[in-house]
């Protein structure tokens, strides 16, 4: 069945971008409603930005989405990690800011307002989007491809040449709320250099060791080091998990990312849905009653 929130959450902080702060609160919304931006601070003109992967019109930084009036909300990738990996369907979620506030870079904060809030099942078959064949994306020597699988997988590398982050590797089923413990926690991260250049430029103006992992040329400068050694990677799945949740629903099928990012993630949607014999929609359970099934046939086999 779809799902909800019990009741709405509100959470308050900067915007990685701009350095302001931002109010988002986070309400129900009805079944086949879906995830949908609301900026409270819009008044002459729509305000409403479905999350949609056709609505993305920037990916340089982090993922931006807007509609046709031009209004934009910008780093939601964190949040609709948490909303994929926390299993809501439906959420109205809605700011006084062109952006999602930053938190501690991480999907943590929203799985931890998620649960608080509750979970509410709806009486509405869950949808789901079945990859019926392999399409890839590839584009300077970095590459995404989406193949069928009964199940969520994520799968991706990554190659650095700082000697902290290296060569990393990271494969996971998101199943029975493993993102939680597994990819949540995992933090945006940059390096030193970067992050001065991006402030010359007028961005990046709330980063922090607060809210990223940075680092010098050979070291992490946050006092805590890192929550996983291969936090990095792990960052990057949580990346792909919330980009690629802007189809409109969960996606059954084996993503693989290599060295990828936004862009490329949603250049794989773009790819998927530009044939309609690349996928189909499929009512969640249906397939869980099949794996059941199938499960029961090889036990008694």
């Amino acid at each position: 069945m779809q799902k909800t929130l019990k009741k709405s959450f509100e959470i308050n902080d900067i915007g990685l971008h701009s350095g302001n702060m931002v109010r988002m609160v986070v309400k129900p919304a009805g079944a086949n409603a879906g995830i949908i931006f609301i900026r409270t601070d819009v008044s002459d003109r729509n305000n409403v930005i479905p999350a949609l992967w056709d609505n993305v019109v920037d990916t340089r930084l982090c993922t931006v989405i807007g509609n046709e009036a031009g209004v934009t909300v910008g780093t939601i990738e964190h949040l609709m990690a948490a909303l994929r990996g926390c299993g809501i369907d439906n959420a109205i979620v809605e700011l006084d800011a062109p952006e999602v506030p930053v938190m501690d870079g991480s999907s943590a904060a929203f799985v931890e307002a998620i649960d608080a809030a509750g979970i509410l099942d709806q009486d509405t078959k869950r949808k789901a989007i079945r990859v019926l064949k392999e399409v890839s994306v590839e584009k300077d020597g970095k590459r995404v491809t989406l193949s069928p699988s009964e199940d969520s997988v994520f799968k991706g590398k990554i190659v650095y040449s700082h000697p902290v982050i290296g060569t990393q590797e990271h494969a996971m089923q998101l199943v029975n709320g493993n993102f939680r413990h597994e990819l949540a926690d995992a933090r945006t991260f940059g390096l030193m250099r970067d992050v001065e250049a991006m402030r010359a430029a007028g961005l990046a103006l709330g980063g922090s060791l607060d809210n990223a992992v940075v680092l010098d040329d050979d070291k992490v400068l946050n006092k805590d080091g890192l929550r996983h050694d291969d936090e990095f990677i792990r960052h990057k799945l949580l990346d792909a998990i919330g980009d690629l949740y802007l189809a409109g629903a969960p996606i059954l099928g084996a993503y693989d990312g290599q060295c990828a990012g936004h862009a490329m993630n949603n250049d794989i949607l773009h790819a998927l849905f530009a044939d309609d014999s690349n996928w189909e929609s499929i009512d969640m359970q249906d397939v869980m009653a099949t794996s059941e099934k199938s499960k029961l046939e090889t036990a008694i086999a």
